[in-house]
């Protein structure tokens, strides 16, 4: 029923079933008329667009996502075209020279562990990464690490990108760690927003969280956001005119001023086209009562149709004991560990052959499910013949 809203991607890519949603979404169709309003305000105001999009554009998506996240003060919300930006802003706010220690996962996605990574060979940035599995005794032994040692920086996803394991109870999770570490806490909630129900207002005041369009807000690549806590005065160094907005008309000062809002954070200018279709879909999704939890049930139904698929076929690599997770705290997406990373490149070139488009990252091959897909017309019959 939802796949009226996706007429344009259907159509370029009839006879595919996409199972890579959960990494390059399908966008509804009203993302289209987005991107040709972001040319034609171009061309019609050149550079007064500025006023539209900081005066109505931006406070709009903001409070968009407010209401998804439950978050009590929209203005708190910044952009930047992606998350690695903000992940360097917030290292910004500490002094490089002085010992710095990180406490993370073994498990975040490929920008966050490539640059904390690279950090880490400085002799005076200290990383420790504590493993996700097993899943079942990950938050308290992640809580437990925080406490155990002086961190700066504590950053962990809310799904994981290489398994889908979920954090359960995200406030009662950052709660704990809030109770044991003064440290900043970063969530990184791509795999989370728009797609598992999340009420960010208990912990507003004590997590910077980090999402993006590129996923299950389907507006595409170009548009991510970072939830700020009110009052923050950090003084990132690596920072951009924008951050300047609400204190440009201030007396001069000796001093780099910033914004008193999210937009602190802010860098230097952008293209807004993926703005206006973030800001697109999102309405769409509210005029239609589309929630979060609605979408949610949708993906839940699809991937129990899904398993029963897979327990017919009775496949020796795709079935229930290569599944790393299949439990309620689970994003919108499968994924299965095989023995080799080789053998899961032959059963995606297998599937991608037969127009089965899925998603794999070494031993891990991943099936994601959304909206414009329908239950009906899922067929892994091509399995039959390995």
């Amino acid at each position: 029923m939802y796949q009226q809203f996706y007429q344009h991607f259907l159509g370029a890519n009839q006879g595919k079933q996409h199972f890579a949603c959960h990494s390059h979404h399908y966008w509804p169709d009203v993302t289209r008329d987005a991107q040709l309003a972001y040319w034609d305000d171009s061309a019609r105001l050149v550079d007064d667009k500025w006023q539209l999009i900081f005066g109505q554009k931006i406070p709009h998506t903001q409070q968009l996502i407010a209401d998804v996240l439950n978050l009590p003060q929209p203005e708190q919300i910044v952009f930047a075209a992606n998350t690695h930006e903000f992940v360097m802003r917030l290292l910004s706010c500490f002094d490089w020279q002085r010992p710095l220690r990180v406490l993370t996962t073994d498990s975040e996605f490929y920008s966050f562990q490539r640059q904390i990574k690279r950090l880490s060979e400085l002799a005076n940035i200290d990383v420790v990464q504590i493993p996700t599995e097993p899943f079942a005794t990950f938050s308290e032994r992640f809580t437990a690490a925080a406490a155990a040692d002086d961190y700066q920086l504590v950053f962990c996803s809310q799904v994981f990108f290489n398994s889908g394991y979920a954090i359960a109870d995200l406030p009662t999770f950052v709660k704990g760690l809030a109770e044991v570490t003064t440290a900043m806490l970063v969530i990184d909630g791509y795999h989370g927003f728009m797609a598992l129900p999340t009420d960010l207002a208990e912990i507003a005041e004590r997590i910077f969280y980090l999402a993006g369009s590129y996923k299950y807000a389907q507006g595409g690549e170009g548009c991510c956001f970072m939830a700020v806590p009110t009052g923050c005065q950090l003084r990132p160094l690596y920072t951009g005119w924008f951050a300047e907005f609400g204190t440009l008309a201030a007396q001069k000062s000796a001093l780099v001023l910033y914004s008193e809002d999210g937009y602190r954070f802010a860098g230097a200018t952008m293209d807004f086209t993926a703005l206006y279709r973030l800001e697109a879909a999102l309405l769409l999704f509210k005029q239609q009562g589309i929630t979060v939890g609605r979408i949610h049930q949708y993906v839940q139904q699809l991937q129990q149709h899904f398993l029963t698929l897979i327990d017919k076929l009775e496949h020796p690599l795709l079935n229930r004991s290569n599944l790393l997770l299949s439990e309620p705290a689970h994003g919108h997406f499968f994924t299965f560990r095989l023995a080799s990373a080789s053998q899961v490149a032959e059963l995606a070139a297998h599937l991608k052959h037969h127009a089965i488009e899925t998603d794999y990252r070494a031993d891990r091959l991943r099936f994601g499910f959304a909206l414009y897909q329908n239950a009906d017309q899922f067929d892994l019959s091509c399995l039959k013949s390995l």
